[in-house]
This record gives structure tokens, C-alpha cells and sequence, in this order.
């Protein structure tokens, strides 16, 4: 049997440290905290659930784990740098001076940046 059509996503990013990730993506990033259920945090992503849960040896992939996708990148990438959200920038990728990749085609605009353990996140403009 496949998922049901009224399947919806839920999103896990691990972290060691579940009081600093917890104010990052509620304070920093803005998300809407819907509860704690004793194993996890858990924010809304516009209609879908992120788990915020607490793995005390988890280490951080060196790609990206959580995306969103933003109308105007500039303006997100100037808001959360106002946060103190420091954008990633990959040597060689041909990144702007704020963080911004924009894809050969010109059609995407793709900017990086990491959560306070080290798990990449993304912001894209299509």
C-alpha cells in the first residue's frame, strides 16, 4: 500500500542540545512552537511538523537537512544575517558576498546556513 493522498511530512532535525535549537528555530528563524511532547519540540512548518529531538552524540551532515522556499532571498538572507545567522559560503561555488548561489540557469537563487549544532539548512528562490 502507498502513503494515502492525506499523508502529510514530518521534518526531523537531531540536535545535542535541545534548549539552544529549540530558541534558534522559534526565536531566530521564527517558527511557530506547537508543543513538547516530552521527546521532542515540535514547530510548525506551514501545515507539516518539525521534531526538534535531542540525540546527545548526533553530528551534523555536511549537506543540507531543512529547506524553505523564500519569494524574496535578499531580503531573508538580510533578515536572519540582522539575527545573527552567519550564511555558509563554499569556496569555489561562486557564492555573492551575502551567501547567494544562483544556478547556471539564473532560474534559482540558493543560500546556506547552519542551526547552532552544525545541521545545514537552506533558503531557495525559484
Amino acid at each position: 500500500m502507498a502513503l494515502p493522498p492525506s499523508a502529510t511530512a514530518i521534518a526531523f532535525v537531531l540536535t545535542r542540545d535541545r534548549a539552544v535549537s529549540d530558541a534558534f528555530y522559534r526565536d531566530t528563524l521564527g517558527l511557530v512552537f506547537k508543543m513538547d511532547d516530552g521527546f521532542a519540540a515540535v514547530f510548525d512548518l506551514n501545515g507539516a511538523d518539525l521534531r526538534i529531538t535531542h540525540v546527545p552524540d548526533h553530528s551534523a551532515a555536511p549537506h543540507p537537512v531543512l529547506g524553505w522556499q523564500v519569494p524574496d532571498i535578499a531580503s531573508t538572507v538580510a533578515d536572519l544575517t540582522a539575527r545573527g545567522v552567519a550564511m555558509t559560503i563554499y569556496p569555489g561555488m561562486g557564492q555573492d558576498e551575502t551567501g547567494v548561489w544562483t544556478s547556471p540557469d539564473g532560474k534559482a537563487r540558493v543560500a546556506f546556513f547552519p542551526d547552532p549544532d552544525g545541521n545545514m539548512l537552506s533558503l531557495t528562490q525559484c
